[in-house]
């Protein structure tokens, strides 16, 4: 066996530290969060205000027709047939329907939750989640930068949210070093 307290640490930059640990760079990640929280909720919005979207899916329905079509001549949107025959699935099944609901509400929900720094590490991962999709189903469009944006985020997730709600909700719920104040044993008597 081997003995826990000898095990090397590696230590991380200090550069790093600071940029993704501390709240020294909370101001940076705030501008972050606003840019991508704005990029969601501003395409969530116009899908659950316009047609096709959240009134049957008949957009969605569009999409992942021309995402599975594989052309007679060059290359096809999607790289893995995986996927193509998931989209299928979704497509023969009907899913389409409350897929596009999904999409729609979801896109809504990570922007308001980026903008306001709400569980941020979360609604990151929730929309670096939906950038994986859309770039699977071969739309490239923003879809990289917002998912590099992301995955920067997710890095930094314990500052990221410092100017915003996570401030005072992380503490409250406790994070996995530290049990938040709703947990008895932290509690004063």
């Amino acid at each position: 066996m081997i003995d826990q307290r000898h095990r090397p640490v590696v230590a991380d930059p200090v550069l790093v530290t600071r940029l993704f640990n501390s709240t020294q760079f909370a101001w940076l990640w705030l501008v972050v969060r606003l840019y991508l929280g704005y990029q969601w909720l501003n395409a969530g919005w116009h899908k659950v205000t316009g047609k096709g979207w959240v009134d049957g899916g008949a957009a969605v329905k569009g999409f992942f027709t021309n995402a599975i079509r594989i052309p007679e001549t060059g290359k096809p949107p999607i790289s893995y047939d995986w996927y193509r025959s998931f989209l299928q699935w979704l497509l023969d099944s009907g899913s389409y329907s409350w897929f596009a609901k999904l999409v729609a509400y979801g896109e809504v929900i990570v922007g308001i939750a980026l903008i306001f720094g709400i569980l941020t590490g979360f609604a990151a991962l929730g929309g670096a989640f939906m950038n994986f999709n859309f770039m699977l189903a071969g739309t490239a469009s923003t879809n990289p930068v917002l998912f590099l944006a992301a995955i920067l985020l997710l890095l930094a997730w314990k500052a990221a949210g410092h100017i915003g709600v996570d401030r005072w909700l992380l503490p409250k719920l406790g994070t996995p070093w530290h049990l938040g104040q709703s947990d008895p044993a932290t509690r004063s008597a």
